[in-house]
């Protein structure tokens, strides 16, 4: 058996070492592999069909094409009178062209009436133009049809036999929207992966479209873990803390593109934590956690996913944010689990590399990672040999300068709320002259 084998005595045993080998090193994983790892345990969520307001947020899973012309069909831009141009050529505010009113078209009017010569149909912004007109004269060109000959500021109600004067010439087309000029019928109007927001919204309910085929924003439960965590608000007694971490990383899954819930935080109790969690799977697409997954005694996290199994614990070569967890709750098809540290800015800083990057994955977005730009940075800089460190930083478009913004500690919540940039230190270096050029990576990009 393997344990008898394990702790043989016999002397070939002994010959061989095997019996006084030091137990194996644990692997540390790189930022990279880790990274690679996860986004290889992750895809595009399902396409499904929404409500153009559900699909808010949301990547198109179908390019979009227009079935019928915007304009659908020949509209007035003004409120004014629709006319033919050869009766307005010679119209002037002494010598006005004075036509016959043969009807009036409002938004909305199925039946037009004909222009002839000499003719002149009262017409409102929005409404068709009708059969014989080429062109529409706006009210203030005219007398309002009163017959005054003074330009008018309105219309006025209809009259029998009523007459309108036009003081100007107007050319042809003026201002009419001609069918099809903002979209053809067959022109691809949204391209798939396009994201949704109002203006696009507002297309589609143009070209008559009610639902539309997308890939849903993934749903994100966050909670945080220990029994320390008071909610903002409370009175915080000794050796307790108020629950930031839920907050942050909730903020951000909804600022990725998620749909989040806070669930806040639960106590150091395995069976609390995995109430919790049964309660949650049937709403969540993606678990993120902080807090309980480095060595600590009362660590229940491990405990509790390990419980499932198909979750891994590990650690990277990373400052701040060592130790990770990832994996899936309930077997190959379950639920992705990222367990981060539960210092505050570990928590936000592992979101950003990793969580992040899971949710515009999941969203179909083509764009999952912040972008990354080179800068120079004044500051002598220092880093714990092979591990790749992540400062906070101010950065400046302006002039490609960089600058660190408190400490490397993970509890610096003031530090990282005043950042607006991660400082990049490579695995290899352990110290930065002032003036070194430095990868940043943006954070409100």
């Amino acid at each position: 058996m393997t344990g008898s084998t394990e702790h043989s005595t016999t002397p070939a045993a002994c010959c061989d070492g095997s019996a006084d080998r030091a137990p194996a090193a644990p692997r540390f994983w790189t930022v990279d592999e880790h990274l690679a790892d996860v986004l290889a345990a992750v895809g595009p969520l399902p396409a499904i069909e929404l409500q153009l307001l559900d699909a808010r947020g949301c990547r198109l899973d179908e390019d979009v094409v227009a079935g019928g012309d915007l304009p659908p069909f020949d509209n007035s831009s003004m409120d004014g009178y629709a006319v033919r141009t050869t009766d307005t050529e010679r119209a002037t505010a002494t010598y006005p062209s004075v036509l016959q009113v043969v009807g009036d078209i409002a938004a909305g009017t199925g039946e037009l009436p004909k222009v002839g010569p000499g003719q002149a149909a009262r017409i409102m912004t929005g409404a068709p133009v009708p059969p014989g007109a080429q062109a529409v004269a706006p009210v203030e060109w005219t007398d309002g049809g009163t017959g005054t000959g003074v330009a008018a500021a309105a219309m006025t109600a209809p009259v029998a036999d009523e007459e309108v004067r036009v003081l100007r010439p107007v050319a042809e087309g003026a201002h009419i929207r001609r069918r099809g000029s903002d979209i053809a019928a067959g022109t691809t109007v949204l391209e798939a992966g396009t994201r949704l927001g109002p203006t696009q919204l507002g297309l589609l309910a143009a070209i008559g479209r009610a639902t539309v085929k997308v890939r849903p924003r993934p749903r994100v439960v966050v909670l945080s873990t220990g029994s320390e965590l008071v909610q903002p608000g409370e009175p915080v007694g000794p050796g307790q803390i108020a629950d930031s971490n839920s907050f942050t990383l909730t903020a951000a899954a909804q600022e990725a593109g998620a749909i989040a819930y806070r669930v806040g935080a639960v106590p150091d109790d395995a069976d609390r934590l995995r109430a919790v969690l049964e309660d949650q799977l049937g709403r969540a697409d993606l678990i993120v956690t902080s807090g309980g997954v480095s060595v600590g005694a009362y660590d229940v996290v491990k405990e509790v996913f390990e419980s499932y199994g198909g979750v891994d614990f590990r650690k990277l070569r990373m400052q701040p944010g060592k130790p990770q967890g990832f994996g899936r709750i309930g077997g190959a098809a379950g639920v992705p689990l990222l367990a981060l540290p539960g210092n505050p800015v570990s928590a936000y800083i592992s979101f950003e590399l990793f969580v992040r990057p899971v949710i515009r994955t999941m969203l179909g977005a083509a764009d999952i990672h912040r972008p990354v730009v080179r800068a120079l940075c004044p500051t002598a800089l220092r880093s714990p040999a092979g591990r790749r460190q992540f400062l906070r930083g101010r950065h400046s478009a302006a002039d490609g300068t960089v600058e660190p913004v408190g400490g490397a500690d993970s509890h610096l919540v003031g530090a990282l709320a005043r950042a607006n940039c991660l400082i990049t230190v490579p695995e290899d270096v352990a110290e930065l002259p002032a003036g070194s050029e430095v990868d940043v990576v943006l954070l409100d990009s």
